[in-house]
């Protein structure tokens, strides 16, 4: 396997991992320990298109599920974010920011609730589940915390829908944004999401038997034919085009979700038992000094955002772009940054420095960029 890792153990391959490396994979990250594939198509441009006009089916195993089950399930997951999960049913999926008790961001995953007590964690790049262990030991909580056997697979692009509803029927059609529900795969019980980490719309199906993970890679990748169907993997231009945030990119535990336009998922008012309610209700009534946003900005394409890029109002650095790349459709470079609050107005002029040693000019952009 050609992909520039020193292999071992510690590095798990996914249930489809031999499906990828038979479609051409180019590359790997390792996120959760686990391999992701970063590049299929010749150029990051050439996926860009593609996602946008058709569908892909994406390994996203690396998004490992840590299951908390028993009769104190919920409080456990409420305590561990200042989101209120009081009205979630089974099928519905939250995003929730996990904080520890300085408001600092230990993850941000999407939560399913599978039954009123037992929920699954759908993380992002860091450990979770001994977070989430350590707190219910220390409140003695009544739970079970461990990672199943649950590998996503998405299907993400303008034609998932459709592909998925040659497989397993109309109801697919019925499942809300941010909702899931179970279909019948090879005589089991299967969730399917509508969800993914792309705003081209998409599902991800959680496996529950790795075991059954070539089969379903099959299954999708013969009937995508008819849909043009391309391997593929979360897209750089289009997740930064979009906002959407990587988690030890953008945010880290040096961060709060206030900076990062989640505000309407956090209940501030004493109704939520959360372990960093204070120190969040201390941030929001002092003011954010910073807050994502968006940067595009002129000259040749970027390389590769491997150290942040100083954004810069004159002399002053405002900000840093965490993550960077040439958009095709905008026909200039854009990028990630959390901006100062005297200088985050939509339409700021800001100049970047990149490694190449140019200094390029551009403006402060919301999301999604136009």
């Amino acid at each position: 396997m050609a992909d520039g890792l020193n292999m071992s153990r510690r590095i798990r391959r996914t249930p489809y991992t031999d499906r990828v490396e038979q479609v051409g994979v180019r590359g790997f990250s390792v996120v959760n320990h686990m391999l992701l594939p970063k590049a299929f198509e010749a150029t990051i441009e050439e996926d860009y298109w593609h996602l946008r006009e058709h569908v892909q089916l994406w390994d996203v195993s690396c998004q490992r599920q840590v299951q908390i089950a028993g009769p104190d399930a919920e409080r456990l997951v409420q305590w561990m974010t200042p989101r209120s999960i009081a009205r979630a049913k089974v099928g519905d999926c939250y995003y929730i920011p996990i904080i520890d008790q300085k408001g600092g961001l230990i993850n941000d995953p999407v939560m399913l609730k599978i039954a009123d007590d037992r929920f699954w964690l759908s993380i992002a790049d860091s450990d979770v589940l001994l977070y989430a262990s350590g707190l219910a030991i220390a409140a003695g909580l009544d739970v079970e915390i461990d990672e199943p056997d649950v590998s996503p697979l998405a299907v993400q692009g303008p034609k998932a829908e459709d592909l998925l509803v040659s497989l397993f029927g109309e109801e697919v059609r019925s499942i809300g944004f941010f909702k899931y529900k179970r279909f019948d795969m090879f005589g089991t019980s299967q969730v399917i999401a509508r969800s993914g980490y792309s705003r081209q719309g998409g599902f991800e199906i959680y496996l529950d038997d790795g075991s059954l993970g070539g089969a379903l890679w099959d299954m999708i990748w013969e009937a995508g034919q008819a849909y043009n169907i391309k391997p593929g993997c979360p897209n750089l231009i289009e997740r930064i085009e979009g906002g959407l945030f990587s988690y030890g990119n953008e945010m880290t535990r040096e961060n709060n979700p206030l900076e990062y336009d989640m505000s309407k998922f956090i209940k501030l008012d004493g109704s939520v038992d959360c372990i960093g309610l204070q120190a969040l209700q201390s941030i929001a009534a002092e003011g954010v000094q910073r807050e994502i946003r968006g940067v595009v900005f002129d000259g040749s394409k970027v390389p590769v955002c491997s150290k942040p890029w100083p954004v810069m109002v004159g002399s002053r650095q405002v900000g840093q772009i965490t993550s960077g790349a040439w958009s095709p459709r905008l026909e200039a470079n854009v990028g990630v940054s959390l901006i100062d609050r005297d200088y985050w107005t939509i339409g700021q002029e800001v100049t970047v420095l990149t490694p190449d040693g140019l200094v390029r000019n551009g403006r402060v952009s919301g999301f999604p960029m136009a």
